[in-house]
């Protein structure tokens, strides 16, 4: 059987009751007298791994050249599509970075890159990055104004005790070379991630969690050391898969002011194979589960190690490169953006997706550097969505999922919406909770009859009487000819594609009076931003 109509089943296979109708009316109440969660600036986040040509998952080997140490870093697409953000951040890391080597003087081994080998960690030998192409990475960083997270090898100098435990001290005399050339350089490194995957039981190396806190102490005197007086790069780990007893005796064993970030990877959606991960991403019920794991981070820190501060390190959705069926196209923007949406309200600063480049899962092709669908969904959140995220009620079917943040360019408000049905629309209504109260204040129930007709007297968007001349901006994504596995991603209607020089097509939104309802077409985003939206919170 032909593998995209594999691909194709789940989505053909939804419940019929839900087909019944053209549409559903949903009412979205904003909450904006305080906030629940913030972000940082530079939220949007986008890794570059280390794997080599030579990486292969189900008889393909999808990573070409987009490797730290052999990425066409001169493309200009590259330099274009990083510079759309500014800032974007970006993490160096992934699953070979235990294993990288620094070619500093001291090294006392030839700098060679990494080869297959049986038996190696992940099949490959140890690589090294040598000076010259660290000199040429920030280069590309420094060009294009990249808020930069490097991860550092946490494995060097310990024995293998079994199968996948490793123990003793880490050696940091080829890390801490590698960081004093760095500081000699003024190169801008925002945060030192120490390791990748060795928490809890870890993937294929891990190491325990008394051991590791100890390391991040040595880590955290060294930049000490090394910045002196100035700015200190943050201290963030352990970049692996969240175990909670792991986590927290981490926290307890580094103390306070060690560890600055605990990143923690994501891939929900199941392996790049998976013919359910369509499915998946459509399941509303599915896509929440992830809130249990968010929540729990969020409480861990704060009975831990209120220091600290939760990312997600690293994110691609479907584990061994992605799925070259889905990951690449409009529909995996359903997974991510409702990820960035649920992390962000349980107080998520960085999120940092798995790829900008590489992979089936890259924001960008890997072989022509175009953007994918997800690049414009990053593109938008980052220059829509604001630091502030606040509370939200909504009514109706659980297929529309509904994000609120504090508007980041225009005050306001910015609303995120995304219809995860195939066949039904949604008519959304956006209320102020001023106005709902004022309502209730007169003995009107939320969502009655009399609050509907109330919305054609009162300004919705705020407690004053509308003037009927404001207006809002809507931001509609969908899939180019209703494909939802397409690679082309329309807005409002009009394929973002790179423009003849090679830029990153301009964002334009489509005006509308705030007071009338937003539909929200099957299968589609809305980005909806609220400039007049009254939100205390977001005042200040």
């Amino acid at each position: 059987m032909n593998l995209w109509f594999i691909f194709l089943l789940p989505l053909l296979c939804l419940p019929a009751r839900v087909r019944s109708e053209d549409y559903s009316d949903v009412t979205v109440i904003v909450r904006g007298s305080e906030t629940i969660a913030s972000t940082s600036d530079e939220f949007v986040c986008a890794t570059i791994d280390w794997w080599p040509p030579e990486k292969c998952n189900y008889d393909q080997c999808p990573w070409g050249r987009a490797s730290v140490l052999n990425l066409d870093l001169t493309n200009p697409l590259l330099a274009k599509a990083i510079q759309a953000f500014s800032p974007l951040r970006i993490r160096v890391g992934g699953s070979l970075q235990d294993q990288v080597l620094y070619g500093t003087p001291n090294l006392g081994s030839p700098c060679d890159p990494f080869t297959k080998v049986s038996g190696g960690l992940f099949g490959f030998s140890q690589g090294c990055i040598t000076l010259e192409r660290w000199d040429a990475i920030n280069d590309l960083f420094l060009n294009t104004g990249a808020v930069v997270t490097f991860g550092l090898n946490a494995l060097q100098g310990r024995r293998q005790i079994s199968r996948s435990v490793w123990g003793g001290p880490w050696n940091s005399s080829n890390a801490r070379e590698f960081m004093e050339y760095t500081v000699s350089m003024n190169y801008p490194i925002d945060s030192w991630e120490f390791g990748n995957e060795l928490s809890g039981s870890g993937i294929g190396a891990s190491v325990g969690a008394e051991q590791y806190g100890k390391d991040l102490v040595e880590l955290q005197t060294i930049i000490n050391e090394l910045y002196g007086d100035s700015r200190k790069p943050l201290v963030v780990a352990p970049g692996g898969f969240y175990d909670q007893k792991w986590f927290a005796q981490l926290l307890k064993v580094s103390g306070p002011n060690v560890l600055n970030a605990m990143t923690h990877h994501i891939y929900n959606l199941g392996a790049g194979n998976d013919p359910q991960v369509p499915d998946r991403i459509l399941n509303p019920q599915y896509l929440s589960r992830t809130s249990d794991t968010f929540r729990s981070l969020q409480l861990t820190i704060q009975r831990h190690g209120p220091w600290s501060a939760p990312w997600v390190g690293e994110a691609g959705g479907a584990y061994n490169s992605g799925s070259r069926l889905v990951s690449n196209t409009f529909l995996n923007s359903f997974w991510y953006l409702d990820q960035l949406g649920q992390s962000a309200k349980y107080d998520t600063k960085v999120y940092c997706r798995q790829t900008l480049i590489g992979g089936n899962y890259g924001l960008l092709d890997t072989d022509t550097f175009v953007p994918n669908p997800d690049y414009y969904s990053a593109l938008l959140w980052h220059r829509l969505m604001g630091t502030g995220v606040l509370s939200t009620d909504i009514s109706g079917s659980s297929y529309l999922r509904a994000y609120v943040h504090c508007g980041k360019q225009k005050g306001g408000v910015a609303l995120l919406l995304l219809n995860l049905h195939q066949s039904m629309g949604f008519m959304v209504s956006v209320r102020n909770d001023l106005n709902v109260n004022l309502a209730e204040g007169q003995g009107i129930r939320r969502d009655n009859v009399f609050v509907r007709g109330l919305k054609r007297t009162v300004s919705w968007v705020g407690s004053k009487a509308s003037d009927g001349y404001s207006k809002r901006e809507e931001y509609h994504l969908s899939a180019k000819d209703g494909n939802p596995f397409a690679r082309t991603m329309l807005l409002n209607g009009v394929p973002l594609e790179l423009t003849e020089d090679g830029d990153i097509p301009p964002l334009y939104p489509v005006e509308v009076s705030v007071n009338s309802p937003i539909y929200v077409a099957p299968l589609t985003i809305a980005f909806i931003v609220f400039p007049d939206f009254e939100a205390e919170a977001c005042g200040r």
